[in-house]
């Protein structure tokens, strides 16, 4: 699966999740929402990506196995 695709993902359920957390527990879960908004909108411009390379450590994209494994 391509890098893209698995960072869309990440932020469409993180954001969703903050949602409902907000609507059952705290609406300060919002901030959560915004962050990863904001995450999003500076990554447009700049081209960083902090998931990016963080996907890129645990190997993923590559014929690593597993996550993060030890090398």
């Amino acid at each position: 699966m391509k890098m893209h695709m698995i960072i869309r993902r990440f932020a469409g359920v993180f954001i969703l999740l903050s949602l409902v957390l907000a609507h059952y527990h705290s609406q300060y879960w919002l901030w959560f929402t915004a962050f990863v908004g904001f995450n999003l909108l500076q990554s447009s411009f700049t081209n960083f990506c902090p998931l990016e390379i963080i996907l890129k450590k645990c190997g993923v994209g590559k014929d690593a196995g597993s996550c993060c494994a030890v090398k």
